[in-house]
């Protein structure tokens, strides 16, 4: 086998993942433990080798080019793969090591994965996250993210799709908004309410509500003068303030149906949830750290699934 990098050279590619994950050759500098000039001058030598500019370079900033974020893909793949390989031929005894990209919508990322990310960081202080809390769609190959959860299993057969769970939906408003505008008792009389809407970022649409009628699922499209985006969350805390009526995950308003700071109306029409989906790229030798961190995610929604 001909031999195509020196110790040297890997070093280099090592160093220009730090700075593109950063954005900084300051910040990949002081990771390395080594000056900004060092990670410039190693870069330099990348970009010299390859005949092409990897660093968009300004006084205030600097950030990948279109080649660059490229190349940046296929070396951290790579790179990770040495990893692996390096704890598959030790015999797996090293820690799992290593920055976690992961993309949540936001009523999953506030209740269910902020709340129980702490056990897995004592577990695994190695590993470090980064958490990119939106309900906007990722690209696994555009934006470097290793896993991600959302609702629907998308088109893109290169994705692996994993079940967590079906989320109950439930309506509900504050008493006085009931005092004020009446309790709906059938689905017709939500045309006569504020229902607060929430916009897709995805596709600019307008969520609709969805029901059980005489054992089927419908779903209808609601009205009303407050429409969110980008963050679910903001319905909830709208109608927790009065606003009208909203449709959400139970467990994103359970405390408050407890307490009684917000009631649940149309019971009789619940019972339809929507899913949250596990994604992430079909790989052959998947990262340590995002191995443990997939297992460790289904084990929780498997014991939560038991609970009830």
């Amino acid at each position: 086998m001909t031999r195509h990098f020196d110790d040297l050279q890997l070093g280099s590619i090592e160093l220009f993942c730090l700075a593109a994950e950063s954005a900084s050759f300051t910040a990949a500098a002081t990771a390395a433990g080594i000056t900004p000039a060092a990670v410039s001058r190693a870069i330099g030598r990348l970009e010299e080798r390859l005949g092409v500019r990897l660093f968009v370079r300004t006084t205030r900033q600097v950030r990948l080019s279109d080649t660059g974020h490229a190349y940046y893909q296929q070396c951290r793949q790579a790179l990770g793969q040495l990893v692996e390989a390096e704890r598959q031929a030790s015999g797996g005894q090293s820690l799992p090591s290593g920055r976690l990209r992961l993309s949540v919508p936001t009523p999953y990322g506030y209740f269910r994965l902020l709340p129980i990310l702490e056990p897995f960081r004592q577990a695994y202080p190695q590993v470090q996250i980064d958490l990119h809390i939106s309900n906007r769609n990722i690209d696994f190959a555009e934006d470097g993210y290793d896993l991600a959860i959302r609702g629907r299993t998308p088109g893109d057969s290169s994705l692996i799709a994993r079940h967590l769970e079906d989320a109950e939906l439930v309506v509900v408003a504050t008493a006085d908004y009931l005092r004020r505008a009446g309790t709906p008792q059938r689905l017709e009389d939500l045309a006569e309410h504020q229902c607060v809407q929430f916009e897709l970022p995805s596709s600019g649409r307008r969520v609709p509500w969805s029901f059980q009628v005489e054992g089927r699922q419908v779903e209808i499209q609601t009205s009303g003068s407050l429409t969110c985006l980008e963050d679910f969350l903001a319905t909830v805390i709208a109608v927790k303030n009065g606003a009208g009526l909203m449709q959400a995950y139970r467990f994103s308003v359970q405390q408050e149906l407890q307490s009684g700071e917000l009631v649940e109306v149309l019971a009789k029409f619940g019972g339809t949830s929507r899913p949250f989906i596990l994604l992430y790229p079909e790989a052959r030798h998947m990262p340590q750290r995002v191995r443990v961190f997939v297992d460790f995610l289904l084990r929780h929604h498997q014991d939560l699934a038991r609970a009830r």
